[in-house]
């Protein structure tokens, strides 16, 4: 790992994966992760939920990880989304982020198939054993259903490259239950944009954001805000990101986000089926988001 563990905190995009003509365009994602790292992102996270990761093909994904970390060269570190419900083809992607070059991975939790808690664990810490890279666990039971307990947790935190946790349940009890369950250097990433605020103040290092692909530079100012224990800037921060958080999910995402960079002339607004682009409505409200937080192209 050639980043510090702490430095995996502040504002860590949820890259989209620009698309054209049904292809991955990698001009466009290029030109994305460079203006993510000039406009102060603390990090990158290619190949998630917000990534279309569930309709690349293994080519692709392992494609957009390599550009990624190509792109990044070291400016900034790089969490290389690696999960998957087959603990098998999880190792496979891992053992690809860490030959690439990425600096921790994302492991998202077993979707469709509902392991138990004993089976997570077994799930994470055979990843774990298998390829040295740290890890972060990611857990979002909106998406998988299931959700790894905080007990789960707790013992996770023991296996020395499972380093921290991608938090998307937006229970705001959970982080304080967690900080006591979990190792002392455990990190913890907000994983819900709308409730990130919250999330830091009971001890969270920063947020993966879906937001952040919009607006990078007022998200990592609210991130730096938070870091600085200054949550007079960053509740006036969150307050003028809000709507735009909110207008991320109007309709399924990355349909929404999508158009929205689209917006900036950053990519288009392709998504891949069975998800389809924005309607004219959600256009609307991603507009009017957009120009309220101050981020609209002129």
């Amino acid at each position: 790992m050639s980043f510090a563990r702490d430095s995996f905190k502040g504002s860590f995009p949820a890259l989209i994966t620009p698309m054209k003509n049904s292809a991955v365009d990698e001009a466009a994602f290029r030109k994305l992760v460079a203006w993510q790292i000039a406009q102060g992102s603390h990090g990158l996270v290619p190949c998630g939920t917000t990534g279309e990761s569930p309709t690349l093909s293994h080519e692709e994904h392992r494609r957009v990880v390599e550009i990624c970390v190509d792109e990044a060269n070291g400016r900034v570190p790089v969490i290389a989304g690696a999960g998957s419900n087959s603990t098998v083809e999880a190792i496979a992607l891992t053992k690809h982020a860490k030959a690439t070059g990425a600096d921790a991975v994302l492991s998202v939790t077993g979707y469709y198939n509902r392991p138990s808690q004993e089976g997570m664990y077994r799930h994470y810490a055979a990843i774990a054993e298998a390829v040295d890279i740290p890890i972060i666990v990611y857990i979002v039971p909106g998406r998988t259903i299931v959700e790894v307990s905080v007990e789960t947790m707790g013992r996770l935190s023991k296996i020395p490259n499972i380093i921290g946790v991608k938090d998307a349940t937006a229970n705001l009890a959970r982080p304080l239950r967690e900080r006591a369950a979990c190792s002392k250097d455990w990190i913890q990433l907000s994983g819900e944009d709308g409730t990130a605020l919250a999330y830091m103040v009971q001890g969270g290092q920063g947020c993966i954001s879906v937001t952040a692909n919009v607006a990078p530079k007022l998200c990592a100012d609210f991130q730096n805000a938070c870091l600085k224990h200054d949550y007079t800037t960053a509740l006036a921060l969150q307050t003028r990101l809000m709507p735009l958080h909110d207008a991320m999910f109007c309709e399924p995402s990355p349909a929404p986000v999508k158009f929205a960079v689209s917006q900036l002339g950053l990519c288009t607004d392709e998504v891949r089926m069975p998800l389809v682009s924005a309607t004219d409505e959600a256009r609307a409200v991603v507009r009017a988001a957009m120009e309220a937080a101050g981020v609209a192209k002129a």
